[in-house]
């Protein structure tokens, strides 16, 4: 792997989402990538170039946070260091596969593909996902009770949505532990 690019992608992010504080922050992207390499460890066939950048570069054209057209934020980072138009065009299909609304039932062909979605997905869930969740919530002026419907419309599907069997084995446990906090959610409001 290329790890001056690499750690290029990262500073990039830095700065795009300087500002952010609604869980789709550089260091969900920093996650993501984490998740992605340990996923790709199982597959060592897939290209551990396209899954890192791709990983990194998920969010940076997000709808939610930018309004920007066909992965601009992206391309133009690509096109910066010399990566080539069909790399380009391959980062941006996984890209654009990540994203669970525009997702839902669509599973990526590539294995690269298959595992940048899981690892977004992994850091949906668990702590971290509940963590965020909230955060998102607060931004959106969501109240706790709104947000915890979040966790029936997405996160409590997630775990049976991975698409590989290390992103399963992952999910597993972090799954549980959103169900206990929800059992605990419940006992503490319960009126």
């Amino acid at each position: 792997m290329n790890e001056k690019l690499i750690e290029e992608a990262k500073v990039y992010i830095q700065e795009i989402f300087k500002n952010n504080s609604d869980g789709h922050d550089a260091n969900h992207s920093l996650r993501v990538y984490k998740n992605a390499l340990q996923i790709a460890k199982e597959y060592p066939d897939c290209n551990m170039m396209t899954v890192a950048l791709s990983s990194l570069l998920h969010d940076v054209d997000d709808h939610k946070l930018f309004a920007t057209k066909d992965n601009m934020n992206a391309r133009q980072f690509l096109k910066n260091h010399n990566i080539d138009n069909d790399d380009i065009e391959f980062i941006c299909q996984i890209i654009n596969g990540v994203s669970f609304s525009k997702n839902k039932e669509r599973q990526p062909q590539t294995i690269e593909g298959k595992i940048v979605q899981d690892a977004d997905r992994i850091d949906a869930i668990g702590a971290v996902g509940i963590a965020r969740t909230f955060a998102y919530g607060g931004k959106a002026g969501r109240t706790l009770e709104s947000s915890l419907r979040h966790f029936n419309d997405k996160l409590l599907l997630l775990k049976d949505k991975m698409n590989t069997q290390e992103a399963k084995r992952i999910a597993e446990s972090r799954h549980l532990y959103m169900e206990e906090f929800l059992s605990e959610f419940q006992k503490e409001t319960k009126i």
